[in-house]
């Protein structure tokens, strides 16, 4: 009678410890993606002629003027001149109001793979991949401010997990970006 309540205890315990494997920890950060990478216009920007800063404000502006929803002022003080954008009125409504100026998306970064797993003292931590993908219209705007960005381009992202009741939970990610609505 003993021995038949040794080995149901012994499975339990042997569930309770297992480790988090990676199809796991993928299946379980997936339904996060994808998530919009968004271009953040500002509503105004100063910078010196001739400067790293004032060259991609340069680029905002003649991609933005291009586009035909915004309009854009520019004003000089000196060696320093102070662009102004302003939404109008018929800009397609994916553009959205943000802290000190317009966001609006420039793609999306989708789930790749999980690539490294380290167990912590409270679970486990994930390094996974996201691509970015499916460029729109304004992703010219995107590249203009950050030159270094291709479409196809892989980067890491971490996400913690623990263990709570038997169960993995995805406790926190680091993506900074939106889920696609």
């Amino acid at each position: 009678m003993r021995t038949a309540l040794l080995l149901p205890a012994l499975l339990l315990t042997l569930a309770c410890s297992s480790k988090l494997d990676r199809s796991k920890a993928e299946d379980l950060i997936r339904p996060n993606y994808p998530v919009v990478v968004p271009v953040t216009v500002p509503e105004k920007a100063s910078a010196e002629k001739g400067s790293p800063a004032y060259l991609r404000l340069v680029a905002l502006k003649d991609n933005l003027d291009k586009s035909g929803w915004f309009e854009s002022s520019v004003k000089t003080e000196g060696g320093q001149e102070t662009f102004t954008f302003r939404l109008k009125p018929d800009a397609p409504k994916a553009i959205k109001a943000a802290p000190q100026g317009f966001s609006m998306p420039a793609a999306e970064a989708v789930f790749v793979r999980a690539l490294r797993m380290e167990p912590t003292r409270e679970g486990a931590r994930v390094i996974y991949e996201i691509r970015l993908e499916k460029p729109t219209a304004q992703f010219p705007l995107f590249e203009a401010l950050h030159q270094e960005v291709r479409v196809g381009q892989t980067k890491p992202r971490h996400a913690t997990f623990e263990r709570k009741g038997g169960a993995w939970t995805l406790t926190a990610t680091d993506e900074v970006f939106r889920k696609v609505e």
